[in-house]
């Protein structure tokens, strides 16, 4: 079999959430990115599931919390653009937040790969095992078992 055309990406979704790992998502991405046809999306999935407490059972604010996370949100994405900028690349950066109470941020991840649309979508793992991958799941995994689109796997450093 003989290749005569390089198939490449035009639009790629990176995640990020502040971390070291998804920093290195962010990069691998720039380096996949340096095409002129090439799109490139940061975004950072509000989790919701502190939005499924009841507020009247709970003793603090729960839209005061949400503004909070909104707030950091965006200073990873500014921070992210930056670093997409500084890597020669125009991305654009959105919040997105899950349409259901509750809903998983893989399954967010995922649903907004396909709303886009993207062709690849780069997110950083921390190659949890054992307990911690228990405990704390991964995000990474959920995206790679419901991702319609192929997903590149960036392992942090430990």
């Amino acid at each position: 079999m003989q290749l005569t055309e390089v198939e490449v990406y035009k639009n790629i979704l990176v995640p990020v959430d502040g971390s070291d790992t998804a920093k290195a998502a962010l990069q691998e991405a720039i380096k996949l990115a340096h095409s002129e046809s090439t799109g490139l999306r940061i975004i950072y999935v509000v989790d919701s599931a502190a939005s499924v407490w009841d507020s009247e059972f709970t003793p603090i604010d729960l839209d005061q919390i949400q503004e909070s996370v909104r707030s950091y949100a965006h200073g990873i994405l500014e921070s992210a653009q930056r670093i997409a900028r500084d890597g020669g690349i125009d991305a654009e950066a959105r919040l997105v937040e899950p349409q259901k109470p509750g809903q998983r941020v893989a399954k967010v991840i995922a649903e907004h790969a396909l709303e886009w649309p993207a062709d690849l979508i780069v997110i950083g793992t921390h190659g949890r095992r054992g307990l911690d991958h228990l405990l704390l799941g991964s995000v990474a995994e959920g995206v790679m078992r419901t991702s319609p689109v192929p997903v590149l796997l960036v392992r942090g450093h430990r």
